[in-house]
């Protein structure tokens, strides 16, 4: 049974629950208010007040708080890149099912069945450690991928197409120059808007990157209506496909893929993404485990509107700089240009920690701007100019050596007292860098050979390399020239009468003889043309 409460303790905790909620109801002083940083994600900071003489007026509970006056920009609110109208809610648990299960229920392509796909699949099979390391890369890609190819209705086997062209390594590069996880080369990748120039590379961006290669793969298989066909394509080049098509046509041949004549590498192509697919359908076959994937984007976009430092952004949002590049991997430099790069892709739980301490930040966040050097300029005398070390403006610039930087060339510096705007969209967009060698013009010198000159001899005589002498004239480092034979040279200086007349025959005008000497050497007049040449004008070259 309830004991009766006593009238003077209830007074009492009337008494004190009074207190308590007008204690609540009191509004937060204006300053206090403007150091607390807001919990929400879509929350803005509130403004300090404005300088009055008269007390501050208190809040009503239902206006917004003003915002706080500085150069801090507004907080970004961090998007999923393929559905920015959904808002993201960071703490949805029905977002952790399996991702593998939703990549299984996408496939549609026809199976390839032969011996080709059985030799992949064991090479796979064999290779567990490497198998591991490639699906680990892929878990930070695969959501966007699929969410990508299911809102445009394609086969979700293409979302197993990195771990063929890359292993899902961003940053590979092919000895071919074919760069990123989709392996664009420049001049496909210049077709498909991806940017490339001194800031970023954006073959290597992971959602344009996505979006270009997407976009080739449904061109191509609206050209040739069969997806094999198409990833042959994509391999080897819708040329080589199309002829090698009309070919087995004129033979009277099939024209699927297994019956095209390709070289090895588009012969294994198709058959190693099967062997994928089927290791993702079937792992415990293989003996193969395929490490779990939520089904949620591993990132979220994150807009920037300043220029920022590489390392500063991931300070903010608290993970390592390389796994920050990871994910932005396009970066070329050390700082991020807001005008060319206006979001940053972070991991789905760091991007709330990013919002919040960009959100707190006072003080400047790039150190680094961009510079267009006047003319053509030695490093040394650029790094004078920008107030900087010689040996860092050609480590953060990669200039080689003996090389001039050539007027016009855009170069990453420090930021300064004068040098403190954000880059313009403009060089963000379209920056050039353009070296030169750093030695005297060379001239071309035209001599006759005497009898007995070879590469070496020449090479001796004018001091200069044999493998040179031999890449000028066309000929084998170890060949002879026949009398009266043109060699060519490349000469920092003209060479003087009196030396090149000394052993080798030169252009006379067509009246002059020659005259002998003991050496049977012929002892030439010299004529110079245009442009420091000096030539025969007796014969045609």
């Amino acid at each position: 049974m309830t004991q009766p409460t006593h009238p003077r303790r209830l007074g009492l905790a009337c008494l004190l629950s009074l207190l308590i909620v007008a204690g609540c109801a009191t509004p937060m002083p204006a300053q206090d208010a403007a150091d607390k940083p807001s919990a929400s994600l879509e929350a803005t900071l509130p403004a300090a007040p404005a300088a009055s003489a008269a007390a501050p007026q208190p809040v009503a509970a239902t206006e917004p708080a003003p915002a706080v006056a500085s150069e801090a920009a507004a907080t970004p609110v961090p998007v999923d890149p393929l559905r920015p109208e959904v808002q993201v809610d960071l703490n949805d648990e029905a977002t952790r099912a399996d991702l593998w299960a939703r990549v299984r229920r996408g496939f549609a392509m026809p199976d390839l069945d032969n011996e080709l796909v059985r030799d992949r699949e064991q090479w796979y099979a064999s290779r567990p450690d490497y198998v591991q390391r490639m699906t680990e890369r892929g878990s930070r890609y695969l959501f966007h991928i699929v969410e990508e190819l299911e809102r445009r209705g394609m086969p979700t086997e293409l979302a197993l197409l990195p771990f063929i062209e890359s292993a899902f390594n961003p940053q590979a590069m092919s000895t071919a120059r074919a760069s990123g996880m989709w392996q664009f080369m420049p001049a496909t990748g210049r077709t498909f808007a991806l940017r490339q120039n001194v800031f970023r590379d954006d073959r290597r961006d992971v959602l344009a990157s996505t979006r270009a290669a997407l976009d080739y793969l449904a061109k191509l298989y609206g050209m040739f209506g069969d997806w094999h066909l198409a990833l042959a394509a994509y391999n080897w080049g819708e040329g080589s496909v199309q002829r090698a098509i009309a070919r087995n046509q004129r033979a009277g041949l099939p024209t699927d893929y297994a019956s095209l004549r390709m070289p090895n590498e588009t012969k294994y192509y198709v058959p190693k993404l099967q062997a994928v697919k089927n290791i993702v359908l079937h792992p415990e076959s293989f003996a193969l485990a395929l490490p779990p994937l939520s089904n949620h984007p591993y990132f979220l976009s994150v807009p920037i509107t300043r220029d920022i430092d590489v390392d500063l952004a991931a300070h903010f949002a608290g993970i390592d700089p390389d796994e920050f590049r990871t994910l932005n991997p396009q970066m070329n430099k050390p700082v991020i240009l807001a005008a060319g790069t206006p979001q940053v892709l972070l991991p789905y739980d760091n991007a709330d920690r990013f919002v919040h301490a960009l959100a707190q930040h006072r003080g400047p966040l790039a150190t680094w701007t961009a510079w267009i050097a006047p003319k053509t300029l030695r490093p040394a005398d650029a790094a004078r100019q920008v107030g900087m070390s010689e040996a860092r403006l050609r480590e953060v610039n990669r200039i080689p050596p003996r090389m001039l930087v050539k007027g016009g060339s855009t170069l990453l510096v420090p930021r300064g007292a004068t040098r403190q705007n954000d880059v313009s969209e403009h060089i963000a967009d379209n920056a050039m860098m353009a070296l030169a060698p750093d030695q005297p013009a060379l001239r071309r010198v035209a001599l006759k050979a005497g009898s007995k000159d070879t590469v070496a001899s020449i090479a001796r005589r004018y001091k200069v390399a044999a493998s040179q002498v031999a890449l000028w004239n066309q000929v084998g480092a170890s060949a002879s020239f026949k009398p009266g034979q043109t060699v060519v040279l490349y000469m920092a200086r003209p060479v003087s009468r009196a030396r090149a007349v000394r052993t080798a025959a030169v252009g006379r005008p067509v009246a002059a003889k020659a005259t002998r000497t003991a050496d049977s050497k012929a002892l030439l007049p010299v004529k110079k043309l245009h442009k420091g040449v000096v030539a025969r004008s007796s014969t045609r070259e």
